[in-house]
């Protein structure tokens, strides 16, 4: 009885893992392609450097605020 709630919390443990693995790893894709996109755009590498960290300290307002600015 008492190994079936450690496995099941082992579980939930694991999973809660990968999501956060997951989360990360899209977070570092979506930074990289930020600040890619703000070079493409003509930018300098100072403002892509500013929209990088950005976006990497503020995954989801950062995003959305590039998204907003971008074609300024």
């Amino acid at each position: 009885m008492i190994g079936a709630g450690f496995a099941a919390v082992g579980t939930f443990f694991i999973v809660f893992i990968f999501i956060g693995l997951f989360l990360l790893f899209l977070n570092i894709i979506t930074s990289i392609w930020a600040y890619r996109d703000s070079l493409r755009k003509g930018h300098s590498k100072e403002y892509a450097i500013v929209v990088l960290i950005g976006t990497l300290f503020f995954p989801i307002l950062g995003l959305i605020v590039y998204l907003i600015i971008r074609n300024d």
